[in-house]
């Protein structure tokens, strides 16, 4: 059965342009650009002036065939920026591929937390998808994703289509972290146990910095049905999970973020209201 979107609609082309700068005690945003079906709402300061919240939303829903969405978002000093969605991104079946193409700047003081809801790729979907993160000096980020083959709820397999990600993290210009994921449909790499081990799900968080050993422990200890780990690197901490269910993956992820948060950007962890509606 076909997707809500036809295989031949016209394709969209929009981009988002964000920009924040440190105005006193609050972040404000400097730079709010859009063309084509991107937005964002209103900013809120849920955690009070220090740190600017945008919800950014796509209104149509979803990414079919020939649609590109390019987004850009440039904390500036000092500002604490923390970006998220209301809802799945929906890639659906296409016959031709989309893309997103996703920059990040965070520049000296400033910390970014970038934190969407999961991506669904429809079967026979063709997402090409690449992130690239420049960071300053003392720049933090905290990025996850969540990516889901196929829908697991409807019984449905990615087993057409095929999915592409690259993302790369810079400080000061230089490489610290890279990585591309290419996955076809119907891929033995889905079942395999050295692959994806029959779990639709993907997820992944990034954060700057390093933790103790206590809160490592604890963080692998989290009571959640996914499999997942975590891996210190020399200033950049790693979570990855493999889950049956995207609710599960993006729990994992909060409870994480719950630990983290405090504990390597010094604030306590608030989530975002539109994650409850």
């Amino acid at each position: 059965m076909n997707s809500p979107a036809s295989l031949f609609h016209p394709a969209w082309h929009a981009t988002l342009e964000l920009a924040y700068t440190r105005n006193g005690d609050c972040t404000r945003p400097a730079l709010r650009r859009h063309s084509g079906p991107l937005r964002v709402q209103k900013h809120l300061y849920a955690e009070g002036p220090d740190v600017c919240q945008h919800i950014i939303v796509h209104p149509p829903g979803g990414i079919a065939g020939g649609d590109t969405l390019s987004i850009s978002a440039c904390a500036g000093r000092d500002t604490w920026v923390q970006l998220t969605s209301p809802g799945a991104a929906k890639w659906y079946r296409a016959a031709t591929p989309a893309s997103q193409h996703l920059q990040l700047t965070v520049e000296n003081g400033a910390t970014l937390e970038w934190m969407p809801q999961e991506t669904i790729l429809y079967c026979a979907a063709q997402a090409q998808l690449k992130t690239d993160i420049e960071l300053a000096n003392d720049a933090r980020l905290l990025y996850w994703d969540i990516v889901a083959l196929g829908r697991p709820a409807s019984q449905e397999r990615f087993d057409q289509g095929s999915y592409q990600a690259e993302l790369n993290i810079r400080r000061k210009g230089q490489l610290i972290w890279h990585e591309r994921q290419r996955i076809e449909g119907n891929d033995g790499l889905l079942d395999s146990p050295i692959g994806l081990n029959s779990q639709p799900v993907i997820a992944t968080l990034l954060l700057t910095g390093e933790i103790d050993s206590e809160l490592l422990q604890r963080c692998r200890e989290l009571p959640n049905p996914v499999q997942g780990d975590l891996s210190q690197l020399p200033g950049l901490l790693i979570a990855r999970c493999l889950a049956a269910e995207a609710l599960h993956a993006r729990d994992w992820l909060i409870d994480l973020w719950h630990l983290l948060r405090p504990a390597a950007l010094g604030r306590p962890a608030i989530p975002p209201r539109i994650w409850s509606t």
